[in-house]
């Protein structure tokens, strides 16, 4: 039995108490019994995979490997992820490269079956790379259960340092987050644009969303979201508006 996350609130008022008491219930659902033996599975075993079909052949092998990336729902489309990993990311017309959300990159990066003489199942403390990450993910994911707001607030608490720390262009890491669906739905709403913006070319969609996050969130570059109060902002300004669209 997994522990569920205790969520009375939604919304801010959520966020705030969620996040007081984060450490804590973080500790407990990590301690569910479903939680340890996947992920102790996975660190015992993810050595002896060799290539994509390895993995995709070992169903709670990869059950922790999508859950890592927030991909879960794609356990029985093995031969979808077969081609995401088995194609990499390094040429320009890999499958991987052809998909709008991103998250399938990282994937295929995060194991290296394609562009590496040896996939990175072999590296070192690589299986508690990838547990951590499915922890993380695998709590967002309960919390999403009964909120999905809560849910998407702790998914961009990650990705805004991820994005922040990222040494890529202004625009690369705009594109980055627009073809991240959690971390888009975050700033779309955070910033006010309506559906139609998915309409739009990738060019205008660029052009807006960095020309509103500059005016209604004081965001030049991507690199200031390393600042933890800015990044609470957006959060907050997230809630609030999302919680008003319902």
């Amino acid at each position: 039995m997994t522990f569920d996350p205790v969520l009375p609130l939604g919304g801010l008022p959520g966020w705030v108490l969620l996040n007081r008491t984060l450490e804590r219930q973080t500790e407990l659902f990590n301690a569910s019994p479903e939680i340890v033996r996947d992920t102790d599975y996975f660190e015992q075993n993810i050595g002896t995979v060799q290539t994509a079909d390895d993995l995709v052949s070992d169903r709670r092998l990869l059950r922790v490997a999508l859950g890592a990336f927030g991909l879960q729902e794609d356990i029985d489309s093995r031969a979808f992820i077969r081609k995401v990993l088995e194609e990499g990311t390094e040429r320009d017309e890999a499958f991987a490269n052809r998909l709008t959300d991103d998250r399938y990159k990282k994937l295929a990066d995060a194991f290296g079956f394609a562009d590496r003489t040896v996939p990175r199942t072999q590296d070192p403390g690589f299986g508690a790379t990838i547990t951590t990450q499915f922890r993380r993910q695998a709590f967002e994911s309960a919390v999403g259960d009964q909120d999905e707001g809560l849910r998407l607030a702790l998914n961009a608490q990650r990705g805004f340092d991820e994005i922040a720390a990222d040494d890529a262009s202004e625009n690369t890491r705009w594109l980055r987050i627009l073809g991240d669906p959690p971390l888009r739905r975050v700033f779309e709403v955070a910033l006010g644009l309506p559906e139609s913006f998915a309409q739009l070319d990738l060019d205008r969609q660029l052009s807006e969303i960095r020309s509103r996050a500059d005016r209604q969130l004081d965001l030049a570059s991507l690199s200031d979201l390393s600042d933890k109060t800015l990044q609470e902002a957006v959060v907050r300004r997230f809630l609030i508006r999302d919680q008003l669209s319902e």
